[in-house]
């Protein structure tokens, strides 16, 4: 069994914010009213100074058309990274140089698929691929009762028809993303060998992105499942055992931390940067992340996990 080399001291006492349920955009049935807007014009109160302000989810796809109009940049923000840490005295080399943070949306087909990847070394967000997903197995009618319940909530229904793609498309557009030079001509991955990704591993909040939903959609998308979904790190287990401290989701991990959360939870984009925010901690802290879970190479159906204390 894997285990971690270093055991933290145990993280703050638990701390509740006063604010924190305004700090993530709850459900507020609003529809969108213009083009190119990404979220509702309700900002979560963080702070009289805070510059949070939400994603244009046009341009995380790279389809904003304002980008020469000051009142929409000054509006929404235009970029994935997080904000740095100082404090880095605990920081261990790690076993990959990057992270790719991956929360996926969608309980019949996905609908989100974000991924952010996250440079190892300088602890920050260096890229962002993000598409949202049309379901193939559902009806128009289903399709647009689905999306206004759930993304019109956070009033970015009509983002998600203006951009939505099948399945199978997502896939080729993001391994053509894989496949881009990174500093010093790399790349994540070139579908040689064993197809796995080279000095990057997947990290996901839980299971049930890679080991469960991926597979699925798979399945209903009549396609093979990509080699590079063979194995992940589960945030969950990693934080259990570096602090010896059960958290059952990311908000409790962020409340623990002390992280104040932005964004509207449920939307996949702001929930990866929440993730990544928890995996900035974790690394400042000085955990060695490592590969929780591995699927069989002749039974992609059968997943080993690989630390014996882990969330189930």
């Amino acid at each position: 069994m894997a285990t971690l080399l270093r055991r933290a001291p145990p993280p703050p006492v638990f701390f509740q914010f006063s604010s924190f349920s305004t700090s993530i955009i709850q459900p507020k049935f609003k529809p969108s009213s213009m083009q190119c807007n990404s979220v509702v014009d309700e900002i979560p109160r963080t702070g009289e100074n805070s510059s949070w302000k939400p994603m244009c989810l046009y341009y995380t796809q790279g389809k904003c058309s304002k980008m020469d109009d000051s009142l929409h940049i000054n509006k929404f923000c235009h970029s994935c990274s997080i904000d740095r840490i100082s404090e880095l005295k605990n920081l261990r080399p790690q076993e990959f140089d990057y992270f790719l943070v991956l929360d996926l949306e969608g309980k019949v087909e996905i609908l989100e698929f974000p991924v952010l990847l996250f440079h190892a070394k300088t602890m920050t967000v260096v890229d962002v691929f993000h598409r949202f997903v049309r379901p193939t197995k559902m009806s128009e009618k289903r399709i647009n009762e689905y999306i206004e319940g759930k993304y019109g909530a956070f009033g970015v229904d009509r983002v998600w028809h203006d951009t939505a793609i099948e399945f199978q498309e997502v896939i080729e557009q993001f391994e053509s993303w894989l496949r881009k030079e990174r500093n010093g001509g790399g790349r994540l991955w070139t579908g040689e060998g064993d197809g796995s990704l080279n000095g990057a591993a997947f990290v996901t909040c839980g299971n049930w992105d890679l080991k469960t939903k991926v597979p699925q959609q798979c399945e209903v998308s009549r396609m093979k499942l990509p080699p590079y979904f063979m194995e992940w790190i589960n945030l969950k287990d990693i934080y259990l055992n570096f602090y010896n401290r059960r958290a059952p989701g990311m908000l409790s991990m962020m409340r623990e931390l002390r992280i104040r959360a932005l964004g509207s939870h449920h939307l996949g984009i702001d929930d990866s940067k929440n993730i990544a925010r928890v995996l900035q901690h974790l690394l400042a802290d000085g955990a060695l992340l490592q590969i929780t879970a591995k699927r069989g190479s002749s039974s992609p159906d059968a997943v080993r996990f690989l630390f014996q204390n882990r969330i189930k």
